[in-house]
């Protein structure tokens, strides 16, 4: 495996409609587990299942999480309703997992036998923070919970708990492979010739709402509009081969500390 393989990243940019795992989509026999999520879920599992089950999850009579080993459940839909609804009559308790945890936690118990916790650098959030404000240049275009001068990118407050490791990883390296319909920039040209180009916030049939690249709301009148067209290719930077993998795994966990704030 090469350097960026075994540098895995610690982790969000929702779901990974944006390259992770939705629960209902996933079972065991032909999953696909990513290493970031794998990654993420060493982390989780490390802080909030050791106390029970160990390091090597044998703690528990009649419980070989390493080996696959499980009393009550076999397919990874069932070990996340395990996760999220707990098992009051044995002792385990519920956690209050959001979806990009699920999957990282069901990914890493999946490779526990084979993930070698100690030889993998994962992300450092503190770090991140600090490239998504210089090296990636990442404010300039998005917000953090309404916060920074971006606006023509999607607002991040809440990105961690939308998308998973594997997902903010393939949308930091190449974003086009993992945008979402409605981020999907368009093109529009006013009969009067002027050419607008920004993200989608909301259309129907007779109008489109946009930000366009000033950051400027714009609403336009499709009846206005002489060309119209919706892109497939993200305006965000591809950032494989401008970050190190180090900066990567960095930022990609700092983004995976946005949660919604309830």
């Amino acid at each position: 495996m090469n350097r960026f393989g075994r540098h895995v990243l610690l982790a969000l940019m929702a779901g990974s409609a944006i390259a992770g795992t939705a629960w209902g989509q996933v079972d065991q026999d032909h999953a696909q587990y990513i290493a970031a999520d794998i990654a993420y879920g060493s982390r989780i599992y490390a802080a909030q299942c050791t106390q029970c089950h160990g390091p090597t999850g044998d703690l528990v009579g009649g419980v070989d999480l390493r080996n696959g080993r499980f009393k009550t459940v076999a397919t990874d839909a069932q070990i996340s309703t395990l996760l999220t609804s707990g098992n009051p009559a044995s002792g385990m308790p519920r956690f209050k997992f959001d979806n990009a945890e699920l999957v990282a936690v069901v990914a890493y118990l999946r490779n526990m036998k084979t993930f070698d916790v100690a030889s993998v650098a994962v992300g450092v959030a503190e770090r991140g923070q600090s490239v998504f404000a210089g090296k990636g240049n990442c404010a300039t275009c998005h917000r953090v919970d309404g916060r920074s001068s971006g606006g023509l990118a999607p607002d991040l407050g809440s990105i961690g708990t939308l998308r998973t490791a594997s997902g903010l990883q393939t949308s930091i390296l190449t974003p086009s492979k993992s945008m979402v319909p409605i981020n999907r920039p368009v093109r529009a040209v006013k009969k009067t010739g002027e050419v607008i180009v920004g993200r989608r916030l909301n259309e129907d049939t007779f109008t489109v709402q946009l930000v366009d690249e000033r950051g400027q709301l714009r609403s336009l009148q499709k009846s206005d509009l002489r060309e119209y067209t919706i892109r497939t290719e993200s305006l965000m930077p591809a950032y494989q081969g401008k970050l190190t993998p180090d900066e990567v795994a960095d930022l990609v966990a700092y983004l995976l500390t946005l949660k919604a704030q309830s």
